[in-house]
């Protein structure tokens, strides 16, 4: 019995352990706190795996992630600054690319995460299930535990947000 449930954890949690750790960067920005989060997560998902009846994997790991990154943030709120993501966690570039365009670029992803760093967390979640996860808007519903339409507002209002901060904004301020 016990390898049928390591079987099933395998099944509905390993292909998602990746973008629960980026998640979890994102909200905790420290990559350590991220591991040790993620980590819980996935033994938390472990434990109640044989509840969890057909539906979407993902959208559950990723919910669970939130929590413990949440409960982690209330248990530590005073024990350390905050930490930039590493230059790690930034997709590395074709070779063909000149250092300049290395330069510029590698420049671009660090204001863009430093950007999306100073939104406040119900703004950064969703920005970074949807634009860095790439989930639908009914996952993000489902991880988050809000209605779609609240989803869908707080993304226009983090898009918003982050193109003031990025200076790309089109408003007349």
């Amino acid at each position: 019995m016990a390898t049928s449930q390591v079987e099933r954890f395998e099944e509905l949690i390993m292909p998602h352990l990746d973008s629960a750790y980026t998640l979890a960067c994102y909200l905790l920005r420290d990559e350590h706190d991220a591991q040790d989060v993620v980590q819980d997560a996935a033994l938390r998902a472990y434990r109640y795996s044989d509840g969890f009846r057909d539906g979407d994997a993902r959208a559950w790991f990723m919910a669970i992630v939130r929590n413990c990154c949440l409960t982690w943030q209330r248990r530590h709120r005073n024990d350390r600054m905050s930490v930039q993501l590493a230059e790690q966690h930034v997709s590395l570039v074709e070779e063909s690319q000149s250092a300049d365009a290395l330069a510029i670029e590698g420049s671009d992803r660090a204001a863009i995460n430093r950007a999306v760093a100073s939104l406040p967390a119900e703004f950064r979640e969703v920005i970074v299930l949807r634009e860095v996860q790439g989930m639908p808007y009914a996952q993000i519903s489902t991880v988050v535990g809000v209605p779609i339409g609240t989803v869908m507002s707080r993304l226009s209002r983090a898009r918003r947000r982050l193109a003031v901060i990025l200076g790309t904004s089109q408003e007349a301020s």
